[in-house]
């Protein structure tokens, strides 16, 4: 599977952006999908997680109330909106997909995903 992550840009703190990953492939429905960044000086993080039938998800601290992950398995499409964005938040935001038959089955680890999208900057300024 192919993915293209989109939506990233320049905001300010506490405004909104909902970034879009696009992928490829009829089946798209079988993926559990998570979405991770990497600011500049740190390690890939997840952000979150969602299983293939999005019955399973997991934020992390740092965004849980903030950011929402959904997906649409009929337009091949999961995204991820993030309300309320701080400074902080700041960095290019990755899309990953593994395949999981399993329906409330995500991961959390980077190592665990077998594909990734290019990556998306989000920039967020005091």
């Amino acid at each position: 599977v192919q993915l293209q992550a989109s939506g990233g840009g320049l905001v300010q703190a506490g405004e909104s952006l909902r970034l879009s990953c696009a992928a490829s492939g009829r089946t798209f429905a079988t993926y559990a999908m998570g979405w991770f960044r990497q600011a500049p000086g740190k390690e890939r993080e997840i952000v979150a997680a969602i299983s293939w039938s999005g019955e399973g998800t997991y934020y992390a601290v740092s965004v849980r109330g903030r950011f929402t992950i959904s997906r649409d398995n009929a337009k091949n499409t999961v995204y991820l909106q993030m309300n309320s964005l701080e400074p902080e938040d700041t960095a290019v935001y990755y899309c990953a997909a593994r395949l999981e038959y399993t329906r409330s089955r995500y991961y959390l680890n980077a190592r665990e995903y077998d594909y990734w999208g290019q990556g998306t900057q989000v920039t967020v300024s005091s």
